[in-house]
């Protein structure tokens, strides 16, 4: 319990005269009404309230704390009448989200109107990069992250597991031929993604018949850390790459992309929505929020 819902209870019990009037107003055990007041003048370092078998009764402290503290609960009231009525019209205010470029540029941005014209009066501000930003030092209020969660002080909310397809360009399979099966990737480049360069490439990662992932090494001319540059090196025919569908879809209808090996994915990639804290968060990020993981969700369905 809050010093300010110990404040409310002492409140009512000293206006009541009686815990268990106060305790049935509010919707509470005697008990939890009386633990209250005991609490909130062993904070204060005094008796607020004189106890008998017949009544409950101010004591000149409990007075004084009282008429004082009526101006509390008031500002409390006028702030809270403040903001119910500014949900009222709508969010408002800043939110800072981050997220990758493949996501924002075809899932969220897309999308990014009909939440702008619900709640007009609200500003968005999109990080779209590869590294991992410092949510808290950063002041960003939530991030859509893929991968394994590692920074175990955020909290996460899981929203997909993204499929993902093995692509590569028209161009590049005229070249090289279209893999049939593993072992013909011996033969084949691999465009490599690594988060920092300088660092190992995974390879050609997949799962095996009792669900098991495994990764094979495979040759390749070019690593780039960045999504953007994953999809352009594979465009324009220097390898494979392995991709979450919702950000290829585009370029698979078109042609510009082809499947390889369907009946090897690589394991689904965990996407989450990262915050700091669970509470008191504004309305507008609660909303926003929720907004995202039905974008994400909509956009997996319609993959």
């Amino acid at each position: 319990m809050n010093p300010l819902e110990r404040l409310q209870i002492f409140h009512r019990v000293a206006e009541l005269a009686s815990f268990s009037q106060a305790a049935l107003s509010l919707n509470l055990p005697k008990a939890s009404a009386s633990n209250a007041v005991q609490q909130l003048e062993t904070q204060l370092g005094t008796r607020l309230l004189h106890r008998t078998t017949r009544r409950v009764q101010l004591t000149q402290d409990g007075q004084a704390f009282y008429e004082r503290s009526k101006d509390v609960l008031a500002d409390m009231d006028e702030l809270q009448a403040m903001f119910q009525q500014q949900a009222a019209a709508g969010l408002s205010g800043r939110i800072r989200i981050d997220m990758s470029t493949a996501l924002a540029r075809d899932i969220v941005i897309p999308r990014l109107p009909e939440l702008l014209a619900v709640h007009p009066l609200l500003e968005v501000e999109l990080s779209s990069t590869e590294r991992r930003v410092d949510l808290v030092r950063e002041g960003f209020d939530c991030v859509l992250r893929t991968g394994s969660v590692v920074d175990t002080s955020l909290i996460a909310r899981p929203l997909s597991a993204l499929r993902q397809l093995n692509c590569a360009s028209p161009a590049y399979i005229q070249a090289f031929g279209m893999p049939q099966t593993l072992a013909d990737l011996a033969g084949h480049r691999l465009i490599h993604f690594v988060g920092t360069l300088g660092g190992k490439s995974a390879g050609f990662e997949y799962t095996d018949d009792a669900g098991t992932a495994r990764s094979i090494a495979m040759a390749g001319a070019v690593t780039v850390n960045n999504a953007e540059a994953y999809a352009a090196a594979c465009l324009a025919g220097l390898g494979i790459i392995q991709v979450p569908q919702v950000g290829e879809s585009a370029h698979l209808r078109s042609g510009a992309l082809v499947q390889v090996l369907p009946q090897f994915p690589a394991p689904p990639m965990p996407l989450n929505l990262l915050y700091a804290n669970r509470r008191n968060l504004s309305q507008r990020v609660r909303v926003v929020m929720d907004w995202l993981a039905g974008v994400i969700a909509e956009a997996q369905v319609g993959s």
